[in-house]
Parts: C-alpha cells; structure tokens; sequence
C-alpha cells in the first residue's frame, strides 16, 4: 500500500483531510472512522491517522473527489464541536500508531505448586498452556486490530540477547557499521569492529581523537586572524529571526510521509538523555548552517557528522546527574553534554574559533525555544543532507529518522523552551575544554602586541 501525501485543517466543527490520489474511482473509496481512528482506503493508496479528539460521521460529514486536480476531501465532524484538535501540521504524530491503554488481565492458567503434581500431570499442564484455545482475550482483540499490543516498559534495563553492542535511537539497533573498515567513512573512530566495543570505550576512543587532532597553532591562527569568522558571526539565521506564522513546506510535508510509523516508549531517563542528544546535533547543525550561510555544499555532510558525537563514536549524551520527575536540567549535564560539541568544534573543521562554538550554542538555544515544529524542520533538513550522501546515510539512517518522528509525536515543547532557557544562560568555562585555550589566547595577544607597525621598522 502506498501512504498518500495529505494535509489537514480545521473548521469550528468539522476537520478537513486532503489526500493527493491521482487515477482513482472515487466509488472505490473506503472511509471508516472509529473515535480518534480515520482509515481512507482506495486502491493502492491507505492512509490511518490518529487524531487527539474524536471525529463522527454524520450528515454533515462529506468526500468529494476532483480529478482534475486528483485530490480527495473528506470533511469529517468533531463528536464535541468547537474542540481545538492539536498538531494537525505534525504528519508524522497523525500517522503513529494508536497508542493503547495498559489493560492488566487476570490469568486465565492457575499455576499450581509442583508439589503436589506428578511429573506426568505436570507435562500435561504446560501442554495445556501451550494449546491454542487458552488463549485471553487481550490477544484475540489484538488480532482485531492489526496486533497493536498493549506495551509495558520494563522495570529494569533492557535485557540483551546478542554480543553485539547496540546504537542509535533508544539503543535500538545493530550491524550497521559491521562493514565499517571497508567503506570511505571518514569520520568513524571507532576502527573497524564497532560493533563489540561498549559504551565507555567509544567515549575514551573518541576523547583520544579529538586529542590527536588538536592544533595548537591552527587554533591560534584563527583566533588572531579572524576577520572572515567576524562575518559569520554577525550572520543571521532566518530560522531564528523569522517571526512570521510557522507553516511546513510542500518539501518538509513530502520528507515526514517517508518517516517511519514507529511507536516510542522510552523511560523518563531515556526520554532525558534524548533531550541532551538533541542538542549536539542542533549544534552541529547550526554550525554548519552558519558556516555555509544556509547555503549547504557538498562538505555539510562531513561537517554534521563529524561533530556529532553521537555519529563519530556512537556516544551520545548519558546523564548521570539524572533524577525521577519533572524535566530540569542542570548546569553540570548541560556542560557535560556540550563540550565534546565544543571539543569537536575546535579540532576538526575549516574554522575553529571559541566564539563560533559559542554563538552555536546560542543558535541551537534559540531554536529549542521556539518549539518543536521548528526543531522538526532543522533535523529535517540535517536529515536530508544526509540522506543524499553516499556514506553518511547510514547516521541519518540510526538516528535522525527516529529522532524527526519523536520531536514531534513525543517531545514536549515547555520542556524544550526550559532547555533553550537553560542553554543560552549557560556559562562555558575554557578549561573545562582541557587544551589551555586561555593561555594560547594570552600568548596570541602578547605576540600580537610585540609585532612592531610599518613607522616603527
């Protein structure tokens, strides 16, 4: 089946679907509505969106085809009119599945002590358990409802079932980079066996790198000669000055129909450690973005990757500072998860000025303030950079495609504008970059104050 692209807007009393269907019968066309459940059928075309409120059919409800334009319209009526439905631009919200309610059944095997069951009526139990007409309820309703299974996190860390160690959004994936060391993949420093190395060292391989490849004197070069670095600084992105009404693009709308229909269920700290995550590819984002002027050349792929670490050295953000309740992040974990950004900043790229990384900062808190429709659009652009580079894929592939489905289904925006407060109050210490970048900087001065002018020759 093929998901159509499709826009939806609202009236005081009825929301109005639009689905672009070229070459169809419109007396082919399916349409059921089950509370917040609409599913539009017309062959091959099928498209299920989950609302925030419930919708009805009624008189008022209506579908009308126009071919010369191929777009089908079905109105469909709020159940309480004058509702305020949420989120109708986030595409991809619409499109995850419906989540369920945790039902808690009571088992339908009694478990009987093994003490007073002979090993013979003992088979015979499990046996029975085993048979297919003792299955509950829960599993026949499911059956009827494309086996959308009630999920329970459990409480205690993820079980692993394989040696290999797991990546990426949430943990979830594995044999990715197994063919790592074969590939042009420039910017991966985990050698060529990633997939066995744990948590703590990928971060010591990646600290190693980027002490490998800092540069004392290319840092002291920009930092004195820094004219062309003034001028970006002083650029400004218009996804942070513009003030007017935030509307997707056709283009945006097309990139969110091919997201995955995923479901997420991370834990409170999980969900913590994401909001931490999010904000070094924001900053690696925008100091590409930046850099190029919003214009993206054929290094921005380089460029994103290489300073994410999360790409790098599959080592995104942990919060060991994290407590159960209200999303609050502290000044430790927000400088913890800055400066391997900052470190990178100033170790791999073209320029390497303390000030760009700190006006990065300054753009990737400004944009979390704005919400999550606007961060949506900066990893969606990121995404498609990405996706269009023949290696780099792949970090598109493990961690933005989740992450442009979560931003908008799961992330909440006060917490967001929490964080983006939060960062751009932030107070960064240079030593706490551990390459002495006060004392180069006072050196650079002291030579620069040295250097006699042309009258004094």
């Amino acid at each position: 089946m093929i998901t159509p692209r499709f826009s939806c807007t609202q009236s005081d009393s009825s929301v109005i679907i639009k689905i672009y269907c070229p070459a169809i019968r419109a007396a082919d066309v399916e349409i059921n509505v089950d509370d917040t459940l609409v599913t539009v059928y017309v062959n091959p075309y099928f498209l299920r969106l989950n609302f925030s409120k419930p919708l009805i059919e009624d008189d008022d409800s209506s579908a009308h085809y126009d071919p010369s334009s191929a777009y089908l319209t079905v109105t469909l009526t709020k159940e309480n009119k004058g509702d305020t439905f949420q989120d109708l631009d986030l595409l991809a919200k619409l499109l995850a599945p419906r989540p369920k309610p945790n039902v808690q059944t009571t088992p339908s095997i009694e478990v009987l002590s093994s003490e007073s069951l002979s090993a013979d009526d003992q088979l015979a139990a499990q046996t029975s358990a085993l048979s297919l007409e003792n299955e509950n309820e829960e599993i026949l309703h499911a059956a009827e409802n494309d086996w959308q299974l009630p999920q329970q996190l459990p409480e205690n860390e993820t079980i692993k079932t394989s040696l290999e160690a797991h990546y990426g959004f949430l943990d979830t994936y594995t044999g990715y980079l197994k063919h790592v060391g074969h590939t042009e993949n420039e910017v991966n420093e985990l050698g060529s066996d990633p997939e066995s190395l744990s948590t703590n060292e990928r971060s010591f391989m990646r600290v190693q790198h980027e002490d490998s490849k800092w540069d004392e004197e290319h840092y002291m070069a920009d930092f004195v000669d820094d004219e062309y670095i003034q001028e970006l600084l002083h650029w400004e992105n218009p996804y942070i000055t513009d003030g007017s009404p935030f509307e997707y693009t056709e283009k945006e709308n097309a990139e969110m129909l091919r997201l995955p229909r995923k479901e997420y269920l991370p834990s409170p700290h999980q969900t913590h450690d994401l909001y931490l995550t999010l904000i070094t590819l924001l900053f690696s984002y925008f100091y590409d973005s930046r850099t190029t002027q919003h214009d993206p050349t054929p290094e921005s792929a380089w460029t994103i990757s290489v300073l994410t670490p999360a790409f790098t050295a599959l080592d995104p953000p942990h919060s060991a500072h994290y407590t159960a309740g209200p999303h609050t992040f502290s000044d430790q974990e927000l400088t913890e998860t800055l400066i391997p950004s900052y470190r990178r900043s100033l170790s791999f790229p073209l320029y390497r000025s303390w000030a760009m990384s700190e006006k990065c900062r300054e753009d990737t808190a400004n944009i979390l303030k704005k919400g999550k429709r606007h961060v949506a659009r900066c990893l969606l652009e990121m995404k498609h950079i990405l996706d269009h580079h023949e290696v780099y894929y792949i970090y598109s592939k493990i961690w933005l495609h989740d992450f442009c489905v979560w931003i908008q289904a799961g992330a909440d925006d006060a917490v967001l504008s929490s964080l983006g407060h939060s960062l751009i109050n932030l107070r960064l210490d240079k030593a706490a970059i551990g390459w002495g970048l006060d004392e180069l900087e006072s050196a650079a001065k002291e030579a620069i104050a040295r250097e006699p002018d042309s009258d004094d020759e």
